[in-house]
């Protein structure tokens, strides 16, 4: 009944707070008013499910019970499945399959819709070199993928640059003002940093906006010529055709090597950095080269997708860098973190080892969950069972940290 009772006061909270902008429309040409409170019912009642759901996760959090138990038969099948290497591959065949299809039978608006969400693929993993391996969180990321479409529109502009000869040009100029960025704030961290990057954006922006004798100011620079392949002349379908496998290719050449990056010393010093500073320095990490490294590496992926963006829709103006487009990037890696720990829940559900369930989670290597609950275990109140609990955390805990250390002082 508790239960019901919050989740009903935070659905009128939410109805309440949602009213004047869901509610009330306003006809300012009739000077009429018109209430939709049919919105905010359907709103109320979709506040309430989720206030119900979220309490009942919670409490079963609380008393250590698993959120879902899967059938014994169903978990070992699961697991079986996940388990073999063959049908991941296959699932991959299938999808590069997909993807190397897929603008041969699609419209011309699809492939343009697929070319920006890869190009948003590819700033999410570009932004979580900082923000998930690093530990650095950054609301201005933005910037560098402003700088790198700017740099290949005024190049072209004022020398006639081209888009291959601009690229390399945009990821150094992206990594220019990382290296810019990154040298200020070297002692900030948290909400100071995150509030420092912000206005690094917003500074950017506003640079490109009034700057007018060299950005063109509001109007942006037009004309910007798409890829080229060895002097052939497409025409807008297949010069779209060939943006998406360009951009394609360079997702695909930043998953390999960020995946690469992550098991690298580099790698795993940004992840000592993310888990505590103090630890990572007095192991001898030098926290300012590796601090200045992730805002580098970082940015030089911003700066390839502002190029190949500027080359893909030909005009760029301050208007399409705001800061909803890092609060965008910045919501993608988040999903993509969530969606990981939903992978590792999946897999600790079906792996149990000793009565404890033990996984590695998050994206360091060096950071060890250990849940050990009466449901895995069996209600049990023996004082004997609960002191061998006790001792497994411990053993557990104790081979993560001396792992850490040695995976650390060797980098």
């Amino acid at each position: 009944m508790r239960r019901v009772f919050k989740a009903v006061l935070t659905a009128i909270w939410f109805m309440a707070l949602t009213l004047p902008v869901m509610g009330i429309k306003l006809n300012t040409l009739e000077n009429s008013v018109t209430w939709r409170f049919d919105r905010i019912l359907w709103l109320g009642a979709g506040v309430f499910v989720l206030a119900v759901i979220w309490d009942w996760c919670f409490s079963r959090k609380a008393k250590g019970l698993p959120l879902v138990a899967l059938p014994e038969g169903l978990g070992a099948g699961l697991h079986l499945l996940a388990g073999r290497p063959r049908l991941k591959a296959g699932g991959l065949v299938v999808l590069a399959l997909f993807m190397l299809v897929m603008p041969l039978v699609s419209s011309f608006y699809q492939t343009n819709i697929m070319i920006s969400a890869l190009l948003y693929v590819m700033l999410a993993l570009g932004l979580n070199i900082v923000v998930g391996l690093a530990g650095q969180l950054v609301l201005g990321y933005v910037a560098f993928y402003a700088v790198g479409a700017y740099a290949y529109g005024l190049l072209y502009q004022f020398f006639g640059w081209g888009f291959w000869a601009c690229l390399p040009v945009g990821g150094v100029m992206a990594v220019l003002f990382g290296l810019a960025l990154g040298f200020p704030v070297l002692r900030l961290r948290g909400d100071y940093l995150a509030i420092v990057t912000l206005g690094f954006g917003e500074i950017v922006r506003l640079g490109l906006q009034n700057w007018t004798s060299l950005t063109g100011g509001p109007r942006g620079i037009s004309e910007i010529p798409r890829p080229g392949f060895f002097g052939m002349e497409m025409d807008i379908n297949t010069s779209t055709t060939y943006v998406y496998y360009l951009v394609l290719a360079a997702v695909v050449i930043t998953i390999i090597v960020i995946s690469r990056l992550k098991n690298s010393r580099v790698g795993l010093a940004l992840q000592a950095l993310r888990e505590d500073e103090i630890a990572g320095e007095a192991m001898g990490i030098d926290i300012t080269r590796v601090k200045l490294s992730a805002f580098a590496l970082g940015s030089c992926w911003a700066g390839f997708a502002g190029v190949i963006f500027a080359a893909k829709t030909t005009y760029i103006n301050p208007s399409s860098f705001t800061f909803m487009e890092s609060a965008m990037i910045l919501s993608m890696v988040v999903i993509m973190v969530i969606t990981h720990y939903v992978w590792i829940i999946y897999k600790i559900s079906l792996k149990k080892s000793g009565g404890c369930i033990v996984c590695i989670s998050g994206h360091s290597s060096i950071k060890l969950n250990i849940c050990c609950c009466q449901s895995c275990l069996g209600a049990s109140t023996d004082t004997t069972a609960d002191q061998n609990i006790r001792i497994q955390r411990s053993q557990y805990a104790s081979q993560c940290t001396m792992t850490a250390a040695i995976r650390i002082y060797n980098l």
